[in-house]
């Protein structure tokens, strides 16, 4: 047996965070936002609970539902605060000791944090730690934060948060729980990762979350998104909003609202469902061909298909059926079943789309494999013409940020131009939304400026090593 991701072909994001303040269900609240988030982050769960100015928490590797069951919740539950996590790695190694969130005690008082995002100066704030003693349990950058923050405490704890959160580059979003029942969330001054307020309906307590869909789940109402660079503290008073950085460019990631947001959650004042749908109405504006019928490979070009079906009047129709029932792990094939993995989680509706000429909706193309095999597979039941339209740019530029492509030589988009990659994929025809209609599409406040697109046009906002700065790269 091994662990299967959703496919290697995808993109993976860091975690999903979730906090809630003195609620008689905490535990069983943040299991459910958890639940809700569990898109964000399939290799481990866990929550952490603070009562009686004690933090106790369970987390383990897989699933939410895999690592809590009602024994644990029950172990977890009594009137108190809580936080939780569902983690997939971009820095440390994939086993428990990573898994989050991470609790320490520290002159008789604990902490814990749980962390969305990746930290570029990592490396050089760990180095500085252990040279000035500080002894290290994880592999994360997750936990560097704690050590700045332990070691501003003497000059009180609303400084320490400040001081810790002026030392950090890059993306974060953090919650933080202590054992006087304090939940902080904190944002990195260009908002790059979501992270929203919001306030149970029926008893009046606050939660934060990555995204607000969790929110719903568990009966709470949207209050607002936390601001780039701002620190909120919910305690026994209320809820207290910190502004300690100045004002920097705002930089939310993009490819939030074209893949990784659950598409029923509002992100960065954008709705996700409606975001996808109008890229899809832009591409086909872009990129109009003739044909029987659009369809997505579901799950994730479903709402671009819509709209690009909606504005070019051509019939969309679910062409490939998505078993939603593989899990997370299951036995290998042999090597002469290769590509059974991909086939195990679509497959298509051979009488639909024999003989028909075909336009797919994608979202990203990222290393290509995967679409490679189910191209393959469409021509093998006799589709006559095969059309490919992603909903964004080309991936062409490494993500430092917090998503799982670190490198150019993991992005087609770099090693070969549009033509080249349609030749690849045996595609008829191949065409990605223009940058600039991407944008125009989403709409919002300054698009141009307020979200960061360095995957697509490699203009990085926050330097990731002492050598590239925050220019545009070749």
């Amino acid at each position: 047996m091994r662990i299967d991701h959703e496919s290697s072909d995808r993109p993976r994001e860091a975690c999903g965070v979730f906090g809630i303040h003195n609620h008689p269900e905490a535990a069983r609240l943040t299991y459910f936002g958890l639940y809700a988030l569990q898109h964000r982050g399939q290799e481990s769960s866990g929550i952490a609970i603070v009562r009686d100015e004690r933090i106790t928490y369970h987390k383990g590797m897989g699933l939410v539902p895999e690592v809590f069951d009602d024994a644990r919740l029950d172990f977890l539950k009594g009137e108190c605060s809580a936080i939780g996590h569902v983690r997939y790695s971009t820095t440390g190694d994939s086993n428990l000791i990573n898994a989050q969130p991470f609790v320490i005690t520290h002159i008789g008082k604990s902490y814990g944090v749980a962390h969305n995002g990746n930290l570029v100066n990592a490396h050089i704030l760990k180095k500085e730690l252990e040279e000035e003693g500080s002894i290290f349990q994880t592999t994360t950058d997750s936990e560097i934060f704690l050590h700045l923050f332990v070691k501003n405490l003497k000059h009180g704890f609303e400084e320490a948060l400040v001081n810790a959160m002026t030392r950090l580059e890059g993306a974060y979003s953090f919650v933080l729980l202590t054992s006087r029942g304090e939940v902080v969330g904190i944002k990195d001054p260009n908002g790059f990762r979501p992270l929203c307020l919001g306030r149970c309906i029926l008893n009046d307590r606050y939660v934060l979350a990555s995204e607000s869909c969790a929110l719903d789940l568990v009966q709470a109402e949207f209050v607002r998104e936390l601001d780039p660079g701002e620190i909120v503290i919910i305690s026994d008073d209320g809820v207290k909003s910190i502004h300690p950085h100045k004002q920097v460019q705002k930089s939310s990631c993009i490819f939030e609202l074209i893949y990784f947001a659950r598409p029923d959650s509002t992100i960065f004042g954008n709705n996700v469902y409606l975001t996808r749908k109008a890229h899809g109405r832009q591409l086909a504006k872009e990129a109009p061909v003739d044909a029987d019928l659009v369809m997505p490979f579901p799950d994730s070009g479903n709402y671009a298909a819509i709209g690009y079906a909606e504005e070019s009047g051509i019939p969309f129709d679910l062409g490939m059926i998505r078993n939603h029932y593989v899990g997370r792990t299951f036995i290998q094939p042999t090597q002469s079943m290769r590509d059974f993995s991909v086939r195990m989680k679509l497959n298509p509706v051979k009488e639909l789309l024999r003989g028909k000429d075909i336009i797919i909706i994608e979202d990203s193309i990222i290393r290509g494999t995967t679409a490679k095999t189910r191209v393959k597979e469409l021509r093998k039941l006799g589709v006559k013409k095969v059309h490919m339209r992603i909903s964004c740019p080309p991936h062409r530029f490494p993500c430092h940020y917090g998503i799982d492509f670190s490198t150019r030589g993991e992005l087609i988009a770099a090693e070969k131009t549009v033509e080249e990659l349609r030749d690849f994929l045996d595609l008829d025809s191949l065409h990605y939304l223009s940058l600039s209609g991407m944008l125009d599409a989403t709409g919002g406040e300054s698009p141009e400026n307020n979200f960061c697109k360095a995957c697509f046009d490699g203009c990085y906002p926050v330097s990731f090593d002492d050598t590239v700065s925050k220019t545009c790269l070749e």
